[in-house]
Parts: structure tokens; C-alpha cells; sequence
């Protein structure tokens, strides 16, 4: 079984920042690409940005400039700094990864239960 637990959500307000973890545990041989989307009340889940297993990263538009995605291989845990947070960022952040358990197992996807990000003064 794998699990995907993401933390450092909370109530912030405008300006400020948040550190978001999204931990991978369980039966891991590897981890391809991973990522952070976010769904925010009547709206449709959106990619907020993806890193690779090699480090190389995209941004939405949204998150250009403000945010920053990192992982550590080592540790199977994946990371989102989130600077000059604006209200629109609120929402539910979810982390995503292609996980392969087993030489003998194919990739699979997974996610996270989310995490709550308010943004409000």
C-alpha cells in the first residue's frame, strides 16, 4: 500500500506564506513525477505545479513568481513553498505522484487527502 499525507495548511493572510509537505510512504521502489493541484469551492481541481524525478519543474501561470516546488528524493517527500499568498489561492491542495511499488508492478498514480490553504486577512 502506498499513502500520500500532505501537511502546513492553514490560515494565513494576505502577503503571507505557507510551506506545504506531501510525504510518500509505504511500498516505494520509485517515484516519477510528482505534483500539486489545488481545487477551490465550485471550481474544477487545477495543476499548480509539477516537478520530475531529475528536479525539473512547471508552474501554472498562477504560481509563477510566488511559488516554489521542490522534492527530496531520499525521503520520498515533496515540497511547496507559497510566497505573497493572495485570497484566490484558497482552496484544498492536493499532492500527486506516479508511484512504482515492485520491479514487477507498473506505475501508478496517487493521491493525497488534501490539505486546507485560507487565505484571508
Amino acid at each position: 500500500q502506498v499513502q500520500l499525507v500532505e501537511s502546513g495548511g492553514g490560515l494565513v493572510q494576505p502577503g503571507g506564506s505557507l510551506r506545504l509537505s506531501c510525504a510518500a510512504s509505504g511500498s516505494i521502489l520509485s517515484i516519477s513525477a510528482m505534483g500539486w493541484y489545488r481545487q477551490a469551492p465550485g471550481k474544477q481541481r487545477e495543476l499548480v505545479a509539477i516537478i520530475t524525478s531529475s528536479g525539473a519543474t512547471n508552474y501554472a501561470d498562477s504560481a509563477k513568481g510566488r511559488f516554489t516546488i521542490s522534492r527530496d528524493n531520499a525521503k520520498n517527500t515533496m515540497y511547496l513553498q507559497m510566497n505573497s499568498l493572495k485570497p484566490e489561492d484558497t482552496a484544498v491542495y492536493y499532492c500527486n505522484a506516479d508511484i512504482r511499488s515492485t520491479y514487477y508492478s507498473n506505475w501508478k498514480n496517487y493521491w493525497g487527502q488534501g490539505t486546507q490553504v485560507t487565505v484571508s486577512s
